[in-house]
């Protein structure tokens, strides 16, 4: 047993997928097999059962996964005081983000610290804040940047920038709509699925402004912030989204917002679990994030 043979395992067992594992560390697909078999043959056990085109981990590797994470960690951080010491930030950035900051802020963000680190590089995952702070609870991350607080008593938050959700919908549906509340109910609605970010706290609003959600017409429930962009410009009918997401589109009109009460602004959090220490290059990063404003 190796350091490599840890890393494609825990990489595989992230991914549940060899071809998604071998795709993320640039190696081929008979040679993350070839690892994980002699990985396997090293321990006397199976780690991930085989089902035609899926595999499910075993219940040893449930059992070795959080140990792997552990060991790599500890060479990581051999290596991060070796660039500490050296005054060098350099390393992998192992990035969750959920959908708005992920599409919208991190490639910026991103670009602007690799101009000054050009050592570090990026791996950053987009998928919907419950499941973001599911993996960093997890420990898959030491660093993510979420749109609600989820997990406050294992993990810390530091508010990030601020976002702001609109009401809006394509041209068709917003020129008859009446100047009260209660126009969120003129129109079928598209909400995103439930471990959103961009949900929970429209829902949040919307009790504040005692808008039922069950009498809304719901038209769709979407899986993520494009799918609902798009959709409101096919006319399939209107949402609550970030602003960030649809500048382009308000400012060539294929979509038009209109105020709904207050203004639904919300904060996004740089989200880190509280047992973990930040390496070094991770630390710059953060504090990088803290000091930028878009």
């Amino acid at each position: 047993m190796d350091i490599h043979q840890l890393r494609i395992f825990a990489a595989v067992y992230r991914n549940r997928s060899f071809s998604k594992a071998s795709e993320q560390l640039y190696i081929s697909q008979p040679t993350i097999s070839e690892h994980i078999k002699n990985l396997e043959k090293s321990l006397g056990c199976l780690l991930f059962d085989r089902l035609g085109r899926k595999i499910e981990p075993t219940s040893e590797a449930d059992v070795i996964f959080p140990k792997a994470l552990q060991l790599i960690e500890d060479l990581d951080r051999i290596n991060d005081l070796v660039a500490k010491n050296s005054h060098q930030i350099k390393g992998k950035l192992y990035i969750g983000a959920s959908t708005i900051p992920g599409n919208y802020m991190l490639p910026q963000l991103a670009a602007d610290f690799r101009s000054q680190h050009p050592d570090v590089f990026f791996e950053i995952v987009i998928a919907d804040t419950g499941k973001i702070t599911e993996m960093l609870f997890n420990h898959e991350f030491f660093l993510a940047i979420v749109g609600a607080r989820m997990e406050p008593k294992m993990l810390n938050y530091a508010p990030f920038l601020d976002d702001e959700l609109v009401f809006a919908g394509a041209p068709k549906y917003m020129a008859n709509m009446t100047a009260t509340n209660q126009k969120i109910y003129e129109s079928p609605f598209l909400l995103r699925e439930e471990g959103s970010g961009t949900r929970k706290i429209m829902e949040e609003f919307l009790h504040k402004m005692q808008i039922n959600l069950k009498k809304i017409n719901i038209a769709a429930v979407l899986g993520s912030t494009d799918a609902i962009k798009q959709a409101l410009k096919a006319g399939l009918g209107t949402s609550i989204l970030s602003r960030r997401a649809i500048a382009e589109e308000l400012n060539n009109g294929s979509l038009v917002e209109m105020k709904l009460g207050e203004e639904m602004k919300r904060p996004f959090f740089l989200a880190s679990h509280k047992k973990r220490t930040l390496p070094a290059h991770y630390k710059a990063f953060y504090d990088f994030l803290l000091e930028k404003e878009l």
